[in-house]
């Protein structure tokens, strides 16, 4: 089990709890913060004027309420807040956001009551999520109208998504014997008034952005080996003399990858230490950017991922609702903790990257699938009969489309906010969106890999170069033949390349 609450959560351990299937538990020392909190708050809220517990929200926080109408005024904010709309979030994005609400809440200082933490846990290690929509927040005030979707199935309303099915939720609880949370001060707020969301998709776009770029490096090692480059511009005397750590960690993968290759040239041997008597060298001096620049270009790449993780780890182990509840101080605090901007930005960075990453690899596959540019390889590595056969033609054109969005896509969400709230909300992070655009762009960028690596085998198969290639590609190029045979007659194509696309989702280049 993954301990939470005693010590800060980790990417590990999201890996371990969103893809390793391992179950969760609350460390004794939160769940006695928690109490102690809970207490504080009752006490210190009476007779005092305290946001969200007996006044309105934002713009109607100057109304005071009424004793009696607090409960119902904490159901009020839950069911009128839950205006998602368009496609459902996919359920392992949703249950990274759980587990993110709950990491948050779990610091001790929302005022709330040990139900919901004993719900929560529960939920997520029976794999009950809520159903939560794309689209509704603006990132500040928190992730408001998805976190709703989320108060609202802890109450017993709504929808849940349970063994494949969306269902409702009180029947789902009745099944498994669950009982709904009851409100007592301010547990709609605290739930819904922090990152979480943005928080949850972010968590898992740093996940598969890291795998994503592992892959990358690989298809850019493979093709290397099919045009037999030259060595020098993944060596380590040439790449460290630029001093950022991104530029020489990929061109250390590069060399691990490529190290037992019986493709890969010495520039020494072929170049430096023989006589040239033609005028025009028939063999290029130096490879296309595409090939040689790969350090340069995935660099940033590794880089930005790296930063992203660290900035998106610390906001979920922040406290990120309002007002922060402090019991050792004495005081409730307000303020706008619940502000996405940090995610935003990095969402934003990490889209813009990949995004990069995309784009090399579909400079990659041109490369492949111009014989003039190659000089190798057949026409779109066409193995059949060129004219009645098309080879990896038609893929192309999706590889190139796919592409393009991401191009769109890249538009930062960052700096696009609109105010809204009766403008009590002036200036709003859009960090829920900025993940979501990421999302999107990772999810299209794996596609176009898919297409880049089936295009590499088919010209290891027409070169004959599977004896040659280092220990790492061959296994892989193994691998993926396994999905995808050797073809010289047209196929349909679209079913390889999902093929392709999910078996690199699941794996890891190294597995």
């Amino acid at each position: 089990m993954i301990l939470i609450g005693g010590k800060l959560l980790t990417l590990s351990d999201f890996n371990k709890v969103l893809f390793g299937n391992q179950k969760i538990k609350v460390d004794d020392s939160a769940l006695e913060r928690i109490r102690e909190n809970y207490l504080f708050l009752k006490t210190f809220s009476k007779k005092k004027v305290i946001y969200g517990i007996n006044t309105g929200f934002g713009p109607m926080a100057p109304y005071r309420i009424n004793d009696e109408d607090q409960v119902q005024l904490q159901y009020n904010l839950i069911r009128s807040h839950c205006s998602g709309s368009g496609k459902k979030i996919e359920d392992i994005y949703a249950r990274a956001l759980m587990i993110c609400r709950l990491n948050s809440l779990l610091r001790g200082f929302s005022g709330i009551d040990e139900e919901i933490i004993n719900l929560l846990v529960k939920l997520i290690n029976e794999d009950i999520t809520p159903v939560i929509y794309e689209h509704g927040s603006v990132g500040a005030s928190g992730d408001l109208v998805q976190l709703a979707h989320l108060a609202l199935i802890l109450i017993g309303e709504g929808e849940v998504s349970y063994k494949g099915e969306v269902r409702p939720t009180a029947e789902v609880y009745a099944e498994n014997g669950i009982t709904p949370i009851s409100i007592h001060s301010r547990e709609g707020l605290a739930i819904m008034n922090g990152t979480a969301a943005m928080c949850g998709i972010g968590v898992v776009n740093i996940i598969k952005a890291q795998k994503l770029l592992s892959w990358s490096i690989l298809a850019s090692s493979i093709i290397n080996e099919i045009v037999e480059s030259y060595d020098d511009h993944f060596s380590e005397e040439l790449n460290q003399v630029k001093l950022h750590v991104g530029q020489n960690h990929i061109a250390k993968q590069m060399r691990s990858i490529l190290s037992s290759s019986n493709l890969i040239r010495r520039r020494e041997e072929h170049l430096y230490d023989r006589h040239f008597n033609e005028d025009v060298l028939q063999d290029k001096v130096q490879e296309y950017y595409s090939l040689r620049c790969v350090p340069q270009i995935l660099g940033p790449v590794y880089d930005t991922i790296a930063f992203a993780e660290r900035v998106v780890i610390e906001e979920i182990n922040s406290v990120n609702d309002n007002p922060i509840i402090d019991a050792k101080n004495n005081n409730v605090y307000h303020g706008g903790n619940f502000h996405g901007d940090y995610v935003s930005l990095e969402m934003d960075k990490v889209k813009i990257t990949i995004t990069k990453l995309s784009m090399l690899a579909e400079r990659q596959l041109n490369f492949l699938l111009n014989d003039k540019l190659n000089k190798k390889l057949p026409p779109f590595v066409n193995l059949g009969k060129l004219g009645l056969n098309f080879g990896m033609q038609g893929v192309q054109f999706t590889a190139t489309s796919t592409v393009a969005e991401n191009q769109t896509l890249s538009f930062p969400m960052y700096v696009h906010s609109i105010p809204n709230n009766n403008d009590n909300q002036d200036i709003v992070s859009m960090g829920f969106n900025s993940a979501m655009l990421a999302k999107k762009v990772i999810d299209n960028s794996f596609e176009v890999l898919s297409i880049e690596l089936i295009t590499a085998i088919q010209a290891i198969d027409y070169l004959k170069f599977e004896e040659r290639l280092s220990d790492t590609s061959r296994s892989v190029y193994k691998k993926l033949r396994q999905i995808v045979p050797m073809f010289e007659k047209d196929t349909i194509k679209y079913k390889d390349t999902k093929n392709i696309t999910d078996y690199i989702l699941e794996n890891s280049p190294e597995n």
